[in-house]
């Protein structure tokens, strides 16, 4: 993608712009012309406001320069900017004209924030793989046979390839972590009481128990800090110092058996803190698991319908529309689908199958049920512990066309989405050589693809996670953001890939 045309940080924009040393103008200008320049190999960037950035980014001397101004900012194309579209990646909406800004771009602009367009989604939001017939596909940064992640995507990927510093998506099944990992960036996910949902549009109205969360892809721990003060307006909190944080970790990814570079990551990660004094615990990964399928069977309980809602009758593509015909299986079927599953040498799927799809009454109250356990669990575990240090996902950034398989591999970020924790993912290291391989042979095709994303995935980066325990509104995220810097180094890094 060749070399970043900026390096200040989201502080040191907003600070110059304040004092007048540095022009908005120019540094809005060097956004808009970075992603014209990487799209063609990214397309990352779907929708784009070049011209009516630079003028709104000519009148910031007119007002009080607020916490982000003149910071060039990409936003997830399921929250509305004026002007724009919202499609979700389905031909159909693609007239869904934005007639006002959603909650969070409102208050971007408020802050003095320049919104440069909005970053491509996969199709319903419904893959962690970016790629829809209305826009494209959007590519990873440095490897064309891979994605960026998703649902957030497309702006992690103009994240990593230096086009703007920060940018705003969303989370309900690791949507921010996944993508942050995936790309080599930091991603922060607020508790839903410091940030809320941002106004995203809602593509599971009907979901009982569960939202999505706004929160912010950067390229350094200390961009996404400062994103998320000059948003949330939550007083700086004085992180806790290293030496007297107490984590829990674990290097476990839940069903699919983690790279080898994931490991390691956890294991550098968890002994950087240890070095700087802090008490390192191992936890119990089995909790972080069963999160996961109770997570999944709420996502899913009502079969997909309110996601088939949204194509009014348009044909999804065909990786979406695998995961709404098994979601779709009724109950009663699902134990002898599962079963003819085993018997074709689909194991993983047969779980997932008997683990989520349809459920109504008594069988939905017992997912809740589930859920109030683990909370209770995790409650316990807060009294001992600040936070977790954990996977992101199983593997490094995915193929194109193998997401739907390897749904599962994100299943370490569940369990935060299930309870309301801040959680972030902070890049550690890349995959070397001799991590390419090293699973059994396999013909389960979920194994299979796991194998193959393996095959040829080294330089590509490495994160962990960080989730906070404490649920106190800006201490949880300080939590998050100051063990993400205690693992990142001063500052925080920046993307391997945007240097």
């Amino acid at each position: 993608m060749g070399e970043p045309i900026y390096r200040e940080s989201v502080a040191e924009i907003a600070a110059g712009v304040a004092r007048g040393t540095v022009d908005p103008v120019a540094v809005v200008t060097e956004a808009v012309d970075r992603c014209r320049h990487t799209h063609a190999a990214l397309n990352a960037l779907v929708q784009s406001r070049a011209d009516a950035a630079i003028a709104e980014a000519s009148r910031l001397a007119e007002a009080p320069p607020g916490p982000l101004a003149g910071v060039p900012v990409s936003v997830k194309e399921c929250f509305a900017v004026r002007g724009l579209v919202t499609t979700l990646g389905i031909r159909g909406r693609a007239s869904a004209l934005d007639r006002d800004d959603a909650g969070i771009v409102t208050r971007l602009r408020a802050a003095g924030a320049i919104v440069i367009g909005k970053g491509n989604v996969p199709q319903a939001l419904y893959l962690h793989e970016t790629d829809n017939p209305l826009w494209g596909k959007t590519v990873h940064p440095t490897d064309a046979e891979r994605g960026p992640g998703g649902s957030s995507g497309g702006d992690a990927a103009l994240v990593a390839a230096g086009c703007v510093p920060l940018a705003i998506g969303n989370d309900l099944a690791g949507s921010i972590r996944q993508p942050a990992h995936a790309c080599g960036i930091v991603g922060l996910l607020p508790r839903a009481e410091t940030l809320g949902s941002g106004g995203s549009f809602e593509t599971m109205p009907r979901l009982v128990g569960q939202r999505s969360r706004a929160g912010f892809l950067a390229r350094t721990v200390d961009d996404a800090e400062a994103g998320f003060h000059g948003l949330c307006g939550v007083p700086a909190v004085g992180a806790t110092p290293v030496h007297r944080l107490r984590v829990g970790w674990w290097d476990d990814a839940g069903v699919l058996t983690p790279s080898p570079a994931v490991r390691r990551a956890v294991a550098e990660a968890v002994e950087r803190l240890a070095s700087a004094g802090a008490t390192v615990t191992r936890l119990d990964p089995e909790v972080a698991a069963e999160a996961a399928w109770l997570h999944l069977g709420i996502l899913s309980s009502d079969g997909g319908a309110d996601i088939r809602r949204l194509f009014a009758g348009e044909r999804p593509i065909e990786q979406v529309r695998r995961l709404l015909a098994l979601a779709g299986i009724p109950g009663w079927a699902r134990g002898i689908v599962a079963g003819a599953c085993v018997w074709g040498g689909r194991a993983l799927e047969a779980r997932a199958l008997r683990r989520t799809g349809p459920r109504r009454g008594a069988a939905r109250e017992g997912l809740f049920s589930g859920r109030a356990a683990i909370d209770t669990l995790v409650t316990r575990w807060a009294t001992a512990h600040d936070c977790i240090v954990c996977p992101v996902s199983a593997l490094p950034a995915l193929r194109h066309g193998s997401a739907s398989r390897l749904l599962l591999a994100a299943s370490p970020c569940l369990l935060a989405n299930l309870l309301d924790l801040a959680a972030g993912a902070v890049p550690v290291t890349t995959v070397r050589g001799d991590e390419e391989s090293g699973r059994p042979r396999s013909s389960d095709p979920v194994d299979v693809a796991a194998i193959a994303a393996d095959r040829g995935s080294a330089g590509l980066p490495v994160a962990v996670q960080v989730i906070a325990l404490d649920r106190r509104p800006g201490i949880a995220e300080s939590i998050v953001l100051g063990v993400m810097r205690g693992i990142a180094g001063r500052g925080g890094v920046t993307s391997p890939i945007a240097g």
